[in-house]
């Protein structure tokens, strides 16, 4: 499904540079300005910081004199306005219209979106299939237009199937079942050594360890920590080493 996403009279450079690296996350790249106010817009140093590497983007977008232009060969056209027209394209939710146009097949689909300053034209709304309207708080629908390009193409993005979620961190091993039961040897060992298990009447205290661990599926390096406390907890029982001669005192029978 090819996708192109068209600004009307931008006047800001960095909504250029934002547009740009709202598409590239949403994987989209083909970007066309229709008069904008700058006519080295994507060459400005606040486009380029506001791409933040969507340099790609900039690098294959154009420039044009006219809307005519920039629709060629567009076969689907979606405004995007807030404001309903009385007359015109029905007004549609992204979500409610992209899902159904997603699944009829090969269309060359354009977004427009049009000027900072006053918004879509009637004229250029009325060229399009149908008015996509943001659902936002009614007492504050005012969107940035980076903003609403964002959410304009992961609203497409999730209609054509959308990405994988990637884990942060690679899934690890848990620990096997002897480490396990190494580990819980020890700390019934130091849980003595501490008197906060009596061996002579331990209840049920250490079969409920067992199953807080098989819940927990620690991993080896967590085994590990586990054994560390353990020998904490054993270590603080015992005297200091050394006696008084050691710290510079007399020991005893030495007078």
């Amino acid at each position: 499904m090819r996708t192109r996403f068209i600004l009307i009279q931008t006047s800001h450079a960095g909504n250029v540079g934002a547009a740009a690296r709202a598409m590239k996350t949403m994987g989209f790249s083909d970007l066309v300005l229709v008069a904008p106010r700058w006519a080295n817009v994507l060459r400005r140093e606040e486009t380029i910081q506001r791409a933040s590497g969507a340099l790609d983007v900039l690098a294959n977008a154009r420039i044009v004199e006219t809307l005519d232009e920039a629709l060629d060969g567009v076969t689907h056209l979606c405004a995007t306005a807030m404001i309903p027209r009385d007359f015109g394209p029905p007004t549609r939710t992204p979500r409610e219209h992209l899902e159904p146009l997603a699944k009829q097949g090969d269309q060359h689909v354009a977004f427009l979106f049009g000027s900072e300053r006053f918004g879509m034209r009637n004229e250029d709304v009325y060229r399009c299939n149908v008015a996509l309207s943001i659902p936002t708080d009614p007492k504050f629908g005012s969107l940035n237009l980076g903003a609403a390009i964002q959410v304009i193409a992961y609203e497409w993005r999730l209609a054509l199937g959308g990405y994988e979620v990637r884990e942060a961190i690679q899934p690890v091993q848990a620990a096997d079942a002897q480490a396990v039961a190494g580990m819980l040897d020890h700390w019934e060992r130091s849980l003595v050594e501490i008197g906060f298990l009596d061996p002579g009447a331990p209840k049920k205290l250490m079969p409920r360890l067992q199953q807080l661990f098989n819940r927990a599926q620690p991993t080896p390096e967590e085994i590990h920590i586990l054994r560390g406390i353990a020998k904490a907890m054993s270590d603080a029982t015992r005297p200091p080493r050394g006696d008084k001669a050691d710290k510079g005192g007399k020991a005893p029978g030495n007078d």
